[in-house]
């Protein structure tokens, strides 16, 4: 079974300028979530067989609460967090994309992703 949180939309203070810290800026994340105990769930329709997205959401929210230098650092902690939280979780994706960053005269987005293949040793 796949569980997956997308778009979640957040503001955050990461960032390795002082203004970025400072004035935050908006983040969106993707968190995927392979689990083959949680097929349970689809036969007993039981929340305390599967892995509650709401917890995977609050833990996502907390993680997101603690201001770092990079994205990738926060991606690393919530993969963790989740691997560690969540005893159900095989295999676990993490994307995070920074709106907007501030880089002059540019307009896009800048993303990490954290886990699966590429982060088999964590």
């Amino acid at each position: 079974m796949v569980i997956r949180l997308s778009d979640i939309e957040l503001y955050a203070f990461h960032g390795v300028l002082p203004e970025e810290r400072m004035v935050g800026g908006w983040f969106l994340l993707d968190v995927t979530i392979e689990s083959s105990g949680a097929d349970k769930a689809s036969l007993t329709d039981n929340v305390a067989d599967t892995i509650n997205y709401a917890e995977v959401y609050d833990a996502i929210k907390d993680e997101m609460s603690t201001p770092s230098n990079l994205i990738e650092h926060v991606a690393g902690r919530i993969y963790r967090r989740i691997k560690s939280s969540f005893s159900l979780a095989d295999k676990v994706t993490v994307s995070i994309t920074k709106k907007h960053p501030p880089v002059a005269g540019a307009n896009f987005n800048a993303s990490v992703v954290v886990g699966g293949s590429c982060f088999a040793r964590g």
